[in-house]
C-alpha cells in the first residue's frame, strides 16, 4: 500500500507556527487513527510554514488569507493532475482544512464513483461521486481531536444498498441510514439512463431538495471540482447565515496542554540539573 502524503502549508497567511502544527497533528491523528482502518488508507500528515519547503510527492492543503473568488476554495489538481486544496483562513479553517484532508483522501483524483440506488424514485441504478465530508459537512456534526474540531465522514457502508442495524454510516454516527444528507450538506449523483446529474442538497428549508445540475462543467475530468463549482453558490448562503461552525480549542483544553507544557518544562529543568 502506497502511503498518501499530505502537507498542511501556510501561504500568505496570518497563521502562527504554534497553530499550524497544532492543527496538523488533530488532522494527522484523524487520518492515521480514525479514517485509515476504515477506508483501508495509510497516510501521514505534515505541517510546512512555505511551499518551497513542501517534499515533491506530497499533497497539499494551502492555507491562504486570501484565495480570492470563493469559488476557488476546495478541491483542484496541478499541471500534472496531481490534487491540491485551497483553504482560506477564518476562524473556522481548521474544519474547513480537515474536510478537504478526508475527501482528498477518500478520491485524490476527484472522479471516483460508486454505483447504487438513486435516492429519487424512479431513477434506478445511478452513479454517485465518492465525496466522504459533503453529507455530513455542517459543524454541527463534526468531532474534536486535540481541542481541535475536525469534520464527519462517511465510511463505505453509506453506499449499502438497505439500512442494517448495527452498521456505522460515519465516523461520528450522525449519518444513520445509507444515502442520507444532514442538515448543511449534500449528495451527487449521475443518472447513465437521462445522461444529467442531480444532487440533493439540505441548506435551508426543514427537509433536503432534489435538483438537476443543468450547467455542470467538468474540466480533465475533474468531477469532484466541477461539482464544488455548481455547488459553491448554495454553500457560501447557507456559511452566511451560520451553516458551519467554526473551529475552536475549548477553555479546559487549553488549561490541560498549558499544565502539561509546565510539568514537561520542570522534568526538563530537572534533568539539566541532574547531570
Amino acid at each position: 500500500m502506497l502511503t498518501r502524503y499530505v502537507a498542511l502549508v501556510s501561504e500568505e497567511s496570518s497563521i502562527t507556527p504554534s497553530e499550524l502544527t497544532r492543527v496538523a497533528a488533530a488532522l494527522q491523528k484523524q487520518a492515521v487513527r480514525d479514517m485509515g482502518p476504515i477506508w483501508g488508507i495509510e497516510a501521514t500528515v505534515d505541517a510546512f510554514t512555505k511551499l518551497e519547503d513542501v517534499p515533491l510527492d506530497y499533497w497539499p492543503i494551502i492555507v491562504k488569507d486570501d484565495i480570492g473568488d470563493a469559488s476557488a476554495a476546495g478541491f483542484h489538481d496541478d499541471e500534472q493532475g496531481q490534487p491540491f486544496s485551497l483553504v482560506q483562513f477564518d476562524k473556522g479553517w481548521h474544519l474547513t482544512a480537515s474536510h478537504e484532508l478526508v475527501e482528498m483522501l477518500g478520491d485524490p483524483f476527484g472522479r471516483r464513483m460508486v454505483a447504487g440506488e438513486s435516492p429519487v424514485a424512479g431513477q434506478g441504478r445511478v452513479k454517485f461521486l465518492v465525496e466522504v465530508a459533503d453529507p455530513c459537512e455542517d459543524g454541527s456534526f463534526s468531532y474534536t481531536i486535540n481541542g481541535i474540531q475536525v469534520s464527519d465522514f462517511y465510511t463505505p457502508r453509506y453506499f449499502d444498498p438497505v439500512k442494517a442495524s448495527g452498521v456505522r454510516y460515519s465516523y461520528t454516527g450522525a449519518i444513520t441510514a445509507p444515502r442520507q444528507v444532514l442538515k448543511g450538506g449534500y449528495l451527487s449523483w449521475y443518472v447513465p439512463a437521462t445522461k444529467k446529474w442531480w444532487q440533493r442538497t439540505w441548506f435551508s428549508g426543514s427537509k433536503p431538495a432534489d435538483r438537476t445540475l443543468s450547467s455542470l462543467k467538468v474540466r480533465n475530468g475533474n468531477l469532484r471540482a466541477a461539482i464544488d463549482r455548481e455547488t459553491e453558490a448554495q454553500r457560501q448562503k447557507a456559511l452566511r447565515s451560520g451553516g458551519r461552525s467554526t473551529a475552536r480549542q475549548t477553555p479546559e483544553t487549553g488549561r490541560s496542554f498549558t499544565s502539561r507544557a509546565n510539568d514537561l518544562r520542570a522534568a526538563v529543568s530537572a534533568a539539566g540539573r541532574r547531570r
